[in-house]
């Protein structure tokens, strides 16, 4: 799974990278976690960087808080889940980052590791997009002397999911999953027109390297926590 990555890399660089812009300036990330507004960019606006929430949210949910459970999506499977076969076809996304956490078991109990490309370069993870509406309140008018006709809450919840394949062979000392980290040559074809074939696991080159436990705590999110620390 993808349960927590980082993206420091400068705005501008990121940019550059994939060709569009922040619609505001983003904070540096070091621990980024669910349920937080992160950047990724949408088949529907490939020119925009924007911010929506990490844990999606199918429109046909009754309460937003499904999206804690649906933070990563199984590859094998997106075209199948109801959670998932809609933004599957229709809903595609980047999600930016240059490095992602996980976890190892040691004598010592879990210890985390920080996974990158070898040269520390940014890059996109698969990922699907919903927007939610919070289901319709009645609010009734007949006091104000109108029709009793419902209102309608009309906020819209902006979300997203990592996609996951097996991992590769840095990445399944740590952990049998991993993010799909796209080959930069597939990431206008993911976003355009989707494919399963483009989500296998990454084969350039990356290391992984133990970080302090403090990335343990998402509360926690400040550049010491991507220095490498004791294996």
């Amino acid at each position: 799974m993808c349960g927590r990555y980082t993206l420091f890399t400068p705005p501008e660089d990121l940019e550059d990278r994939f060709g569009a812009r922040f619609e505001r300036s983003p904070e540096p990330r070091y621990n980024a976690a669910p349920g937080q507004h992160l950047p990724v960019v949408t088949n529907d606006a490939p020119e925009a960087i924007q911010e929506f929430r990490w844990g999606l949210v199918p429109s046909w949910a009754d309460d937003e808080s499904i999206g804690n459970r649906l933070i990563n999506a199984r590859a094998e499977t997106i075209d199948e889940k109801r959670s998932f076969r809609g933004a599957y076809k229709s809903r595609r996304c980047l999600v930016l980052a240059d490095g992602f956490y996980e976890w190892t078991e040691t004598d010592d109990g879990k210890r985390p590791y920080r996974v990158r490309l070898e040269d520390d370069a940014p890059f996109a993870m698969a990922g699907l997009y919903e927007r939610w509406q919070p289901p319709q309140k009645q609010t009734g008018l007949a006091e104000f002397g109108g029709d009793d006709e419902p209102s309608r809450e009309t906020d819209t919840v902006e979300t997203f999911t990592i996609v996951t394949t097996e991992p590769n062979e840095v990445v399944s000392d740590l952990h049998h999953r991993m993010a799909v980290v796209l080959d930069p040559a597939d990431e206008e074809r993911w976003l355009a027109e989707g494919g399963t074939d483009v989500l296998h696991p990454y084969e350039g080159a990356m290391d992984a390297y133990p970080v302090s436990t403090a990335v343990n705590n998402p509360a926690n999110d400040s550049p010491a926590l991507v220095d490498p620390a004791p294996a």
